[in-house]
């Protein structure tokens, strides 16, 4: 095939820049497919993770409360090989749930502990910091249950949480700071629902 003397130059042109640019060329697309590759790999082994956790969770609910050997088993699984998915945060909770029922408060706070330092929700972990207060607070260690309570960020759960700090701060006296703490609840509780109701009741037996 002939080529003009504007295409031959041109031609000529392309074949020195390749020579001195196409392996830089080269390499940047062969970059960019294995990025590419390990991006789809990445995807998919991450929704492949999170269907298996999402099988291991929903066979951990539904499991009878009293067996806590096989609960603690299960969870613990989801836990250490599934940490980065949600349903991790959501069985150190029913673990916990099942401990607590067997008076294993030990166990049922470190899974909480973990829950609340490691789930990919907000609310787990508010639920946990939540539940693992009202241990400390049921065994009077009220200083690390407002430690808990203070740590807990998600807006939704606000007005349990203040609920529960004013039940603390009662407990250890400081009755104006309860009822600060009994009204910012009733600020961000459902004024329908019985915890509202309680909550008011609390606050109207402090003179309120």
């Amino acid at each position: 095939m002939a080529y003009d003397l504007e295409e031959q130059e041109q031609l000529d042109e392309f074949k020195a820049w390749w020579k001195k640019n196409g392996s830089m060329v080269t390499n940047l697309a062969l970059a960019a497919l294995i990025a590419y590759s390990a991006w789809q790999g990445y995807h998919w082994f991450q929704n492949k993770e999170a269907a298996e956790a999402s099988g291991l969770y929903q066979g951990l609910v539904v499991t009878d409360l009293a067996k806590t050997a096989e609960i603690k088993a299960q969870s613990a699984k989801l836990m250490e090989n599934f940490a980065g998915t949600p349903y991790a945060g959501r069985a150190a909770v029913f673990a916990a749930k099942a401990n607590f029922a067997a008076n294993d408060s030990k166990s049922a706070k470190a899974q909480l502990e973990w829950a609340v330092k490691n789930a990919k929700e907000s609310a787990v972990q508010a639920i946990a910091g939540l539940q693992l207060a009202g241990i400390l607070f049921e065994e009077k260690n009220y200083d690390e249950a407002q430690k808990v309570l203070a740590a807990i960020n998600d807006k939704g759960y606000e007005g349990l949480k203040a609920s529960l700090q004013g039940d603390v701060l009662l407990a250890q006296g400081k009755n104006a700071e309860a009822k600060k703490a009994y009204q910012t609840a009733l600020e961000n509780l459902d004024s329908q629902g019985r915890m509202h109701q309680y909550t008011q009741q609390k606050l109207e037996s402090l003179g309120v």
